[in-house]
């Protein structure tokens, strides 16, 4: 999970601060803000999701941005989405254009030794935006994506894929990517298939 900055909810005035700060950062002598850091592994899940759901997206009013996108969630905590969709028009929350309010999917890489509680924290803070309507959790070190698809106002659809034919269908956005896509260059040891998918 790629994250930075504020670890817990924080006032509004104390998130526009970090943000200040960082944006100062970023331009003074190109010094980049530490981040958390990613694998071979992540970037290829990354990119070969960003790809098939790009390539599948003729004709939609449909954004992607990856792993640079700062996002803004409704307690306040700021994140970076290892892959964000916007359905039609994004909002932002002023004219830097760099911290998004409206995500529709977003997409997150975890591995086995991602910390439970982080990763919880986490998923909860997109599920309490009213404008995500799927949330989705890639493991890099075994085939397996969780998929929180929204019904309603307060219920969830949960979904485990694991195996190379299941096709995960991203109905917010039109498009359905398939496992053997998002791993296309991995191979996993036979022992991490032993569970089935749940649909």
């Amino acid at each position: 999970m790629n994250e930075k900055g504020l670890d817990q909810a924080h006032r509004r005035g104390a998130s526009e601060n970090y943000i200040g700060a960082e944006r100062n950062q970023n331009h003074a002598g190109g010094k980049m803000i530490a981040r958390s850091g990613s694998n071979r592994w992540h970037n290829l899940i990354v990119s070969n999701t960003a790809i098939a759901a790009g390539s599948k997206m003729h004709g939609h009013k449909c954004e992607i941005y990856i792993s640079n996108m700062r996002v803004r969630m409704t307690n306040n905590f700021i994140c970076y989405p290892d892959i964000v969709f916007v359905k039609d028009e994004p909002k932002f929350a002023d004219s830097n254009l760099d911290m998004l309010l409206n995500p529709t999917v977003v997409v997150e890489i975890f591995s086995s030794t991602t910390n439970t509680v982080d990763k919880t924290k986490k998923v909860e803070s997109f599920l309490e935006m009213e404008s995500i309507r799927e949330c989705i959790l890639l493991k890099e070190d075994e085939m397996r994506v969780e998929h929180y698809a929204r019904q309603n106002q307060k219920q969830w659809i949960y979904r485990i894929y694991n195996e190379r034919d299941d096709v995960v269908s991203l109905d917010s956005i039109g498009v359905k990517i398939g496992l053997s896509e998002i791993y296309a260059q991995f191979k996993f040891r036979q022992a991490e298939f032993a569970s089935r998918a749940v649909n």
